[in-house]
């Protein structure tokens, strides 16, 4: 899986949300500040995470960014499909709408293991998690693998 750096960085900006007191708006300065993001380029990933209805906006003097529902109801998964579309896709499909033919034919069911795979640790870790500090067992069970760690 390749993140790219609007993933990351929506991530990190959705954390620091999470991080926040309860209907409390945080500026984006702050979000950029906390997260060294890019002011404009904060200001477009904040514009993603509005249309995938995961951040509320406000404007005035005590306005500001703050997530849409409880951050222990929002998913990784959620921040990069509001970012970047479906967690796996081959070629712009759908992996199941993907029919290699021939001996290459089981590559439909790798593309689909992979996605299950990715859902198995994005669609559990939520922003809650993540801003507590304290992840999901699957996270510490993947992480403690051997050859984890190893860059490949």
């Amino acid at each position: 899986m390749r993140v790219s750096a609007k993933v990351d960085y929506a991530v990190r900006a959705a954390v620091e949300l999470a991080a926040a007191e309860p209907d409390v708006n945080v500026k984006a300065e702050q979000i950029a500040s906390a997260q060294a993001i890019p002011r404009k380029f904060l200001d477009n990933i904040l514009q993603g995470l509005r249309q995938g209805g995961l951040v509320e906006s406000r404007r005035g003097p005590d306005g500001g960014h703050r997530l849409a529902r409880p951050a222990d109801e929002i998913s990784i998964a959620d921040v990069i499909r509001a970012i970047d579309g479906p967690l796996a896709n081959i070629a712009g499909r759908y992996p199941e709408d993907v029919h290699p033919t021939g001996a290459a034919e089981p590559l439909r069911d790798v593309w689909i293991a992979v996605r299950a795979a990715l859902r198995g640790v994005l669609e559990e870790v939520t922003l809650a998690d993540v801003a507590s500090g304290n992840l999901p067992d699957v996270v510490a069970e993947l992480t403690a693998r051997p050859g984890a760690w190893e860059r490949r």
